[in-house]
């Protein structure tokens, strides 16, 4: 967690120094040789003190949006969410505690959906609830099939 430092100075270029400090051409390689990893230890990883998981984001969007990706950015962002709220997959339950670590998963990915998908991602989260995914389902990365059924690469 950071303490206000990350905002300080030109954290766009800092971002991007640690990005290529690691062997890495962009945030989004960085990030997608590390699909399950939260948006926070990505940021923990480039700067512990200095790097905000809303700046890495920030970023990835950025990138995404350059190279008409954002949709497939959409689906990773689903899947470093199911892992944070979900780390043993989707629950073969449907209990109040296992509903509410769904809905928290829902509701995170949900947050971190561009204003261009949210309607998509709206439709893919009804989908989710009412055709719920096998239980155990955890899928590694963004081009997981079932997610690419619920988010197909055609950009909004």
């Amino acid at each position: 967690m950071t303490d206000g430092r990350s905002w300080q100075g030109n954290w766009k270029a800092r971002l991007y120094e640690r990005v290529r400090a690691r062997g890495y051409d962009s945030l989004t390689a960085f990030a997608e040789a590390r699909p399950t990893a939260s948006l926070a230890a990505l940021a923990e990883e480039l700067g512990p003190d200095d790097v905000a998981g809303v700046q890495v984001f920030s970023g990835l969007v950025a990138e995404a949006e350059r190279s008409h990706q954002v949709t497939r950015l959409v689906r990773g962002q689903f899947v470093r969410e199911l892992h944070a709220s979900l780390p043993t997959g989707w629950p073969s339950v449907r209990d109040d505690t296992n509903r509410f670590d769904v809905a928290q998963a829902l509701a995170r990915w949900s947050c971190y959906t561009p204003e261009t998908h949210e309607a998509r991602v709206k439709h893919a989260r009804a989908a989710l609830r009412t055709n719920p995914p096998p239980p155990g389902w955890r899928p590694m990365g963004p081009d997981d099939e079932l997610l690419r059924i619920l988010l197909p690469d055609d950009e909004a």
